[in-house]
């Protein structure tokens, strides 16, 4: 090895440790700039061996070992296969499952912007359905006073419920070009897991705000509304551990309220400043807010989930995301079909289960404001 290809080895491993380090703060731009440099150098790294090789053995045991990341590629390689040899009537022959690595990269993303699962209580379950017991909640009366020799009478004795899951699949087609199959390993993952990932937080967005709206819905009207419905509605049960759960229109309506002194109630969080809470009187609740996009607003009607939902809801994760492609499956009917065959695409077919149940409809209250335009 001369002078020159010591170089292109160094750059190498510099620019591989580069790539990595942009690839897992999710910079996939340039991460694939550092891959092309890195491909690039490859080949003159080939080019000077030609040139310089004296002894076909010892060049082998130095020449440098493929420097871009094997979980990209084999992601990027699987894909193309899947799009050369699938059909959409042999699993054998046509199925692709994207790797165990994709499938926590989808989470990560997923979990990367709001989504309400972070509000909810989840579990992982193995099975496609089951049964959860827990103790209801009840008012204690006390012991009763009995005289001497009287009978002492019955009390109530805890009551239990059963919560029951059954696990549903929730799955879309994503056509794809096969263009885009032909550019770099980083813009194959890049664009897939992002797509993907999306698509499972907002399914899982829609499932938990239907779970809400199961409660009983709640004319808030003002800040009073908000106050009675902490104070009373929940209680001291659930006040300690409650949030404000609303959108653009709901941050927009909490940020004109003022004390009587003319100071704005919604203040950042002393303990965390990126956070908001709102300072109603003898409360200090912490405010969480959505996209409209994400939790729309119903015409007038702003949307102000109030509550513990940590105890109120649960998302049963069957923990699967699989995905299939085809280059030549037709999907669709009569103006909206889809043929990738004819029109050169690949259809990815992602698929992920899960149920969301209400655990304590007394835990939140579904509320909302009226706020004209």
């Amino acid at each position: 090895m001369n002078k020159r290809m010591r170089e292109i080895k160094e750059r190498m491993e510099i620019l591989n440790k580069e790539a990595v380090e942009f690839y897992n703060s999710n910079d996939f731009e340039n991460a694939e700039k550092r891959i092309n440099e890195i491909e690039n150098l490859e080949k003159e790294y080939k080019i000077a061996e030609k040139l310089f090789k004296t002894d076909k053995e010892t060049v082998e045991e130095e020449m440098p070992k493929n420097t871009v990341d094997k979980k990209i590629v084999a992601f990027a390689n699987g894909i193309r296969n899947a799009a050369t040899k699938m059909n959409e009537t042999t699993g054998t022959e046509g199925g692709y499952t994207v790797p165990e690595d994709v499938v926590t990269d989808i989470e990560h993303l997923r979990e990367a912007k709001e989504s309400l699962q972070d509000l909810v209580t989840v579990e992982n379950v193995t099975t496609m359905s089951g049964k959860r017991t827990y103790k209801k909640r009840s008012q204690m009366t006390g012991f009763s006073e009995v005289g001497e020799g009287k009978k002492i009478g019955a009390k109530a004795t805890p009551q239990y419920a059963l919560m029951e899951y059954k696990i549903k699949k929730y799955a879309g087609i994503y056509p794809t070009t096969n263009e885009l199959l032909e550019d770099s390993d980083a813009n194959i993952y890049n664009e897939l897991t992002s797509w993907i990932a999306d698509e499972s937080r907002v399914t899982r967005n829609k499932l938990i705000i239907n779970a809400i709206k199961t409660n009983t819905e709640t004319d808030l009207k003002d800040l009073d509304g908000i106050k009675k419905a902490l104070n009373v509605t929940l209680g001291a049960a659930f006040k300690a551990t409650s949030k404000i759960i609303t959108n653009d229109d709901g941050l927009q309506y909490l940020d004109t309220l003022k004390d009587e002194k003319g100071n704005y109630l919604l203040q950042p969080s002393a303990s965390d400043p990126m956070k908001l809470v709102l300072c109603a009187g003898a409360n200090t609740i912490p405010v969480k807010v959505f996209p409209n996009a994400d939790m729309p607003t119903d015409g007038e009607k702003v949307p102000f989930t109030i509550g513990d939902l940590k105890e109120g809801i649960k998302l049963f994760d069957r923990k699967r995301i699989n995905i299939l492609a085809s280059n030549t499956a037709v999907v669709g009917s009569d103006e909206d079909v889809l043929n990738a065959f004819e029109e050169d695409l690949s259809l990815f077919r992602a698929i992920e289960r899960e149920d969301v149940e209400v655990r304590d409809k007394d835990a939140f209250v579904n509320g909302y404001i009226t706020v004209t335009p």
